[in-house]
């Protein structure tokens, strides 16, 4: 008897072993009751295509893979407040991609389908994927493997609404290839001519949706099998959807902490939350990709900062305002609002404190700290402490998770970054021009 139950047992934790194994490989599968919701995976996640991070980063506290992240945020900024385009050089042979600290959806180009990783970015509009040949790209799309791909010509509408411009010649007898520049994360560019193909969202199939086609790229934050464009913008995914999406889409990002698990990408009006608290979504002419939203100001505690409204007022001429962006890594406000947060921060908590990397308020994780509550216009979003504070592995050191825009960034933008925006459903509503955001476990 005694011998049955250990085998018994036995048995037993092979098949908890493998039902185990089976719940992390669907963590990974693609929802199968909603075809319009599509994994959301942390670049560095076990559910992720792309290689493992560098050792360095792997064995590091997630305070130090954060900074690690966040290093090409500076740069992002910069994108973010400019509209001039970087020049264009070819990209070197086995280049290194994987700069990015993005989040990444499955999704399927072409006929027959050919599947990609694409970087999931709200403040950009035309869509790319590196093709064939592409020298370095990690995995590159076929044009001649699709029955269903085409070229598009500098006389199409798309041609003039590429951002950065396009590059078509004066003359010629026949309409040239529609090509184009552009910029990306401040100190990357790509040069891509614009095509059309089948795009596959789920069991969504959306014909002759307009990307660029990546011939080359310079710089090291190209995203290696390309991006996925969630701005608002004529070129961008939601543009290209109107009658399938009717302008919404909503996502819940994963923590960085979240190795093993996915969030989601939930596009158009179906399946959205029945009740979420929104903020009215303020559009700048000047820079229409961008979610410009109307922060009135921040609490930490009970104190609400005190700030110049005209550091948080919304300003078309100037860029000024504040963004909600899916690609920054940690919040950053300008110095006077930063500052000030800070300040109040340090007073509640009483130190003392130290600097590491990209945050300057760091301190023994035994002290008791204030939540950040972020009010807009509308609706008071109180930051879950993982998001407002970020700790190290060892479990002395917790920091302030945002920052005040770098020095050598003339910035008049606040960003709402995705370490803040971690196990919230953000949603995303351009028809009725409004934000929504509600507490949900993403992971």
């Amino acid at each position: 008897m005694a011998r049955l139950t250990t085998v018994f047992l036995f048995l037993s934790l092979l098949l908890s072993s493998a039902a185990a194994a089976d719940a992390a490989a669907d963590t990974c599968s693609p929802p199968s009751d909603d075809p319009s919701r599509l994994s959301v995976i942390p670049i560095y996640s076990k559910c992720s295509p792309f290689p493992p991070p560098p050792p360095a980063v792997a064995t590091s506290s997630l305070l130090d893979t954060v900074n690690h992240l966040a290093a090409k945020d500076p740069a992002r900024l910069t994108s973010l407040i400019s509209a001039s385009a970087a020049a264009v050089a070819p990209i070197a042979p086995g280049q290194h991609l994987l700069n990015t600290a993005n989040y990444v959806v499955r999704v399927k180009l072409g006929s027959p389908a050919q599947t990609f990783a694409m970087v999931l970015d709200t403040s950009s509009d035309a869509s790319f994927v590196p093709c064939s040949p592409c020298s370095g790209a990690a995995a590159a799309f076929s044009p001649n493997a699709s029955s269903t791909f085409g070229s598009l010509d500098c006389s199409v509408a798309q041609c003039s609404q590429v951002r950065g411009g396009s590059s078509c010649p004066a003359t010629g007898p026949e309409p040239a290839t529609c090509l184009f520049n552009q910029s990306y994360g401040g100190d990357s560019s790509l040069s891509a001519a614009l095509v059309t193909d089948s795009l596959t969202l789920g069991n969504d199939v959306v014909p002759g949706f307009a990307f660029g086609c990546v011939r080359s790229v310079s710089g090291g934050s190209i995203p290696p099998q390309g991006l996925l464009g969630l701005g608002r913008g004529p070129l961008s995914l939601l543009s290209q959807t109107g009658p399938l999406y009717s302008g919404v889409f909503s996502y819940c990002l994963p923590s960085f902490r979240s190795y093993y698990f996915s969030g989601s990408l939930k596009l158009g009006p179906v399946g959205q939350p029945k009740s979420i608290r929104t903020t009215p979504l303020l559009k700048n002419p000047h820079r229409p990709s961008l979610y410009y939203v109307n922060l009135t100001g921040i609490s930490v505690g009970r104190v609400r900062v005190p700030v110049d409204p005209k550091s948080l007022a919304f300003d078309p001429s100037t860029g000024a305002g504040t963004v909600i962006d899916s690609g920054t890594v940690i919040t950053r406000f300008v110095e006077p609002v930063y500052a000030a947060i800070r300040d109040e921060f340090r007073k509640q908590v009483k130190g003392p404190f130290s600097s590491l990397g990209a945050f300057d308020t760091c301190f023994g994780e035994a002290a008791e700290a204030p939540a950040i509550t972020l009010r807009f216009e509308g609706l008071n979003l109180t930051l879950p402490m993982e998001n407002s504070l970020i700790h190290s592995s060892s479990g002395t050191v917790a920091c302030l998770s945002m920052a005040a825009a770098p020095n050598n960034v003339n910035s008049v933008l606040n960003v709402i970054a995705n370490l803040q925006q971690q196990n919230l459903r953000i949603l995303f509503d351009v028809k009725n021009s409004v934000v929504g955001i509600a507490r949900e476990l993403c992971n």
